[in-house]
């Protein structure tokens, strides 16, 4: 028997970094404050880690979505693999042109672009889906920022996130 029901679990998982940085945060904190001598910067140090912990597990928690939609997400050496039900394909980071969110879909759906290849739908909620946050960081000029924002909004028309700049110089030109 489960001391903590499902729903609660899931939500600790979901905000696992910051909570983890929290307690380095006030671990830290508690040496800073009684322990003298370079234990004292010992824990001084623990606080900046679990300040910048809390801060990147924010961001992922408000990233992730419910996880147990359809297919699977792998992501190895900078290239994304979905493995889907009736759909599946791999596109690499470093040939990415386009990233966009498609909430159109049930669920809504990555949309990821490269030349040469069929686009990619990544539904949001597929298993693995929380290592796209690291992927999608990556992208040259993408701010995690955006790509939170993006994933919290309740969007109804499908919007793009993020476009190569060379690629919106030959749109342009």
């Amino acid at each position: 028997m489960s001391f903590i029901r499902p729903e609660a679990a899931a939500n600790l998982f979901r905000w696992r970094e910051a909570l983890i940085g929290l307690a380095v945060l006030a671990l830290g904190a508690w040496w800073a404050l009684t322990l003298n001598g370079i234990l004292s910067w010992v824990g001084m140090a623990f606080c900046v880690a679990g300040l910048v912990l809390t801060v990147t597990g924010l961001q992922r928690g408000r990233f992730r979505s419910n996880t147990g939609g359809p297919g699977i997400v792998q992501i190895d050496e900078g290239r994304v693999t979905y493995f889907g039900p009736l759909t599946g394909g791999s596109i690499d980071l470093s040939e990415m042109t386009e990233l966009a969110l498609d909430p159109t879909g049930q669920p809504a759906h990555w949309r990821l672009s490269q030349p040469g290849q069929p686009q990619l739908f990544i539904p949001v909620s597929a298993t693995g889906n929380d290592a796209l946050f690291d992927a999608f960081s990556s992208l040259p000029g993408l701010r995690s920022e955006t790509l939170v924002a993006a994933a919290n909004n309740k969007l109804t028309i499908p919007t793009r996130i993020w476009v190569r700049h060379e690629t919106l110089a030959k749109l342009r030109g």
